[in-house]
């Protein structure tokens, strides 16, 4: 007698999946979730819409047209503006005394800082208290620097006058002769940016690894040696990009030169933005002052993208 197992065939439950191949409720969110990145890019784009590119757009405008005012006000010149600069010797003034001003605070303000990094990085008492004095002038108002250091280097009753009378030295036309307003406006900007440039030469100085410094000692190699071998190849990458930022920084500086000296005596401490507020809001030259700002636009760009570069060096040495 044989016994007959029959086992019934196992039904495979199948689900027919809705039009498009997604599950019921799917499409939906899927369609909400691509519209989500632009919610939170939506701000920030209006903001650049509103205060970048429109701004350019009618700095482009304003610079085709001989126009004392606004975009619709004045003859369609094209670019006669950019012509006129040629033949403009306050433009070549202007020029010389960037360059000047940024040769001045550039080198000098970033020496500062590196020595001053170097002196705190090492085990000081109140070490950190003389970090924070050294940056505050970095955060403080350009306009209320300027108002202080013009009392402190006027002629008359200035505080650093005072103290040269004192040491039997003499007094000295700190912002009323030519070229020593340009050194002063340099000293002033020098002592508001080293802080700046000692936080991130501190930085890169607290990355630079012990273990080859100490290796370096070991060998017999002096502090300058083990600075000049060792740590100043390391801080290169950090050199070349505060360089860039100083240039940019000295490209923009408007609000101490202009509390201070007003660009004067003369022209004789008038950069090129100082030319392109007194193109546009003193001479009425807005198309003019349009055309000088895009140069000066020019130039900040190429400096922008050295930078870029600089960061991008960095990154892959690190």
């Amino acid at each position: 007698m044989s016994l007959r197992t029959e086992t019934a065939p196992v039904r495979t439950a199948t689900t027919t999946p809705p039009t498009g191949g997604l599950p019921a409720g799917r499409t939906t969110g899927t369609r909400r979730g691509r519209f989500v990145p632009y919610v939170f890019v939506g701000p920030a784009g209006l903001l650049f819409l509103a205060f970048s590119l429109v701004p350019i757009v009618i700095a482009v405008l304003l610079s085709l047209r001989d126009s004392s005012t606004s975009v619709g006000d004045g003859d369609w010149i094209g670019a006669g503006n950019f012509a006129t600069m040629g033949s403009d010797p306050l433009i070549l003034t202007a020029l010389g005394n960037t360059l000047v001003f940024t040769v001045g605070t550039v080198p000098t303000s970033m020496a500062i800082g590196l020595a001053l990094a170097v002196a705190l990085n090492r085990p000081l008492p109140g070490r950190g208290v003389f970090r924070a004095l050294f940056f505050v002038p970095m955060v403080a108002a350009g306009v209320v620097v300027g108002v202080v250091m013009s009392w402190i280097f006027n002629g008359d009753y200035g505080v650093v006058n005072n103290l040269l009378e004192a040491l039997g030295l003499g007094r000295l036309p700190w912002l009323t002769a030519p070229g020593w307003a340009m050194v002063t406006l340099v000293i002033v900007v020098v002592w508001t940016r080293i802080g700046f440039c000692m936080v991130i030469y501190l930085g890169a100085l607290q990355s630079v690894p012990t273990e080859l410094k100490e290796a370096a000692a070991i060998d017999g190699a002096s502090r300058w040696a083990r600075f000049r071998t060792i740590t100043w190849p390391l801080l290169r990458p950090t050199t070349s990009i505060l360089l860039i930022l100083n240039v940019v920084f000295s490209l923009q500086a408007f609000d101490v030169i202009y509390v201070m000296t007003g660009g004067g005596p003369g022209f004789s401490t008038t950069v090129l933005i100082q030319y392109v507020f007194r193109s546009a809001f003193i001479d009425a030259r807005m198309g003019y002052a349009a055309a000088l700002g895009l140069v000066l636009v020019a130039i900040l760009l190429v400096f922008t993208l050295l930078r870029q570069r600089a960061n991008r060096k960095a990154e892959e040495m690190h």
